[in-house]
């Protein structure tokens, strides 16, 4: 991995150590690695972390990850992919991370056998686009950045109104691993999550919307909890539907059948944009609808779902 910089003013008389971290987005492990294992240089002679440059200095820092490319899987395409980083489409049904019950099956192992760093989540049977990154300092540096991140749900009910703002604080459920509760504002143990939506098409035969939502917060189960919340579980939701044991509900009477026909929570990340931590490139990454979400609305409903997908 390769990096170039020019000095700017403000960096005047500084140690290499700090533009490395600040400009460059170098952890402190990357930048000991820089320095026993890589090159640094300015101007075309070596130099330590230690050393100060002046304005207009051309700083080259290079380690080399031997990260390689990721293996084909037939069941994860892999949308883009460069030396730093991929975005892929994770199947319903995969974890991402591997974990005591698949340690030989989760997305990352299937695709590689070096280690990988998802720079986002997606619940194991959320569908959707996922960007991987390759190494340490992608992976840090991603972190730190913003991400634009839109997801489609199937959803019982219809939102009123259509669109809007949910600003609900959450926070896991007392005696609960996994279960998350939205709570007030006062509560000390809530945390902020902020989520837009926007209804795409209500299907008044089924009694279900499909809804686009941007995540402004980034919180576990976030879209499903607020969701639920303002009365509109998810589709097949196993945790927050209406036929689960932890939160259910008798308000929609077809959920039973929509459910089983599903087989898994209707949610699907469509869309990724984020600017790229070495080109500094805009990337922008889009998906079409999966088959099973769509196959749940009626064809009135699906001509309406298919051309908002083929205007985005």
């Amino acid at each position: 991995m390769d990096f170039r910089y020019v000095v700017k003013e403000q960096y005047d008389g500084k140690t290499l150590r700090e533009i490395m971290t600040n400009e460059l987005s170098m952890s402190n492990t990357m930048i000991k690695r820089v320095k026993l294992y890589g090159i640094l240089e300015v101007n075309g002679i070596h130099r330590r972390v230690i050393d100060t440059v002046r304005t207009g200095d051309q700083v080259f820092a290079s380690y080399n990850d031997d990260s390689g490319d990721l293996k084909n899987d037939p069941e994860i395409p892999i949308i883009y992919e460069d030396r730093y980083l991929a975005v892929v489409r994770k199947p319903a049904g995969t974890v991402t991370h591997p974990s005591h019950n698949h340690l030989d099956d989760s997305l990352i192992t299937r695709l590689s056998d070096k280690t990988l760093h998802p720079v986002m989540r997606l619940d194991r049977e959320t569908s959707g686009l996922l960007v991987i990154a390759k190494n340490g300092f992608i992976h840090n540096a991603m972190t730190d950045s913003d991400i634009t991140k839109k997801y489609v749900a199937a959803v019982y009910g219809a939102f009123d109104p259509k669109e809007g703002i949910i600003e609900k604080n959450m926070k896991r459920r007392e005696n609960s691993v996994m279960i998350r509760d939205t709570v007030p504002e006062d509560d000390p143990d809530g945390k902020k999550a902020v989520t837009l939506y926007k209804t795409i098409v209500y299907d008044e035969k089924e009694d279900i919307s499909l809804v686009g939502y941007k995540l402004i917060t980034g919180r576990c189960h976030q879209i499903r909890v607020h969701s639920l919340s303002e009365g509109h579980p998810l589709v097949g939701d196993g945790l927050y539907g209406p036929n689960s044991e932890d939160n259910p509900s008798d308000r929609f009477p077809r959920s039973i059948g929509l459910d089983k026909k599903i087989g898994r929570q209707a949610l699907h990340a469509y869309y990724l944009q984020f600017t790229h931590p070495v080109t500094k490139e805009i990337m922008t990454f889009k998906d079409k609808i999966p088959d099973d979400i769509r196959n749940l609305f009626s064809d009135t409903a699906s001509d309406v779902i298919d051309e908002f997908f083929s205007q985005i």
